[in-house]
């Protein structure tokens, strides 16, 4: 099931995407079910916006994949190397991003992205299944200048617009063996695939759990394949992930 959150006459809702119509859903899944209310619309007709605003986080996994540790010159990490986004940091499919002007060096990071459920805390990692609500696509927008500098990556990922996620949330989908792809302005730049990760679903659920409570509505990153580069004024980045679909931004200069 594919659930997107849209707007009609500057109104937010969600709904149930099937082909090219969307069936708008009674209140909030998240917490009152899926339940359809029977308006439909064309989607062609709706503007899709960001299918979740985080309530509490956006949990970050840096360096998951052994292809971008090497090409990034980076150690091997012997845990998952976390890290925070801010809710403000989240735009939608289709939205311009607004450029740091802090930043000169702004990458694109194609990346599978967890939606959580339910409440929860020390998750098992053979329960993780359990408190997932479903998946979307992201890209992990960082500044690389700022990430060198800082000592730290709050300001280097967590910029107004750092995050777009997108288009839906898919949430029958088996993640073991996924394709993600990146091309920017056209030109395929990443292609990996989820069976690469170094730590799994499970595992990193089982991982953040075991420190922080996970509230319905937060977004766990599951890191990023080769293929990272740098985004200028006026080009287009395209995520793709396999079973999900495609998020699109196009970004500007401040």
């Amino acid at each position: 099931m594919r659930i997107a959150r849209f707007v009609v006459d500057s109104d937010p809702m969600y709904g149930v995407v099937e082909g090219d119509e969307v069936t708008q859903i009674a209140g909030d899944p998240f917490f009152h079910g899926v339940q359809t209310t029977g308006t439909k619309y064309s989607l062609d007709d709706v503007r899709l916006v960001a299918p979740i605003i985080p309530r509490s986080k956006i949990v970050g996994v840096g360096r998951n994949y052994a292809d971008h540790v090497k090409e990034m010159g980076n150690e091997m990490p012997a845990s998952p190397l976390l890290f925070f986004k801010p809710n403000t940091s989240v735009v939608g499919p289709n939205e311009p991003v607004t450029l740091p002007s802090f930043s000169e060096e702004v990458s694109y990071e194609g990346e599978l992205a967890v939606v959580i459920g339910r409440i929860c805390k020390d998750v098992p990692a053979e329960k993780a299944k359990d408190v997932i609500f479903g998946y979307t696509c992201a890209n992990d927008l960082t500044a690389r200048d700022a990430q060198r500098t800082d000592g730290q990556w709050a300001r280097a990922k967590g910029w107004d617009g750092s995050c777009p996620i997108g288009p839906w949330i898919e949430t029958e989908l088996d993640t073991d063996n996924l394709r993600v792809t990146s091309r920017l302005d056209g030109e395929t730049r990443q292609d990996g695939n989820t069976a690469d990760m170094i730590w799994g679903i499970p595992e990193l659920i089982a991982y953040i759990s075991e420190a922080f409570t996970l509230l319905p509505g937060d977004v766990i990153l599951t890191g990023t394949p080769a293929g990272v580069g740098l985004v200028r004024d006026g080009q287009r980045c395209e995520v793709e992930i396999e079973g999900i679909g495609t998020l699109q931004n196009v970004f500007r200069s401040a």
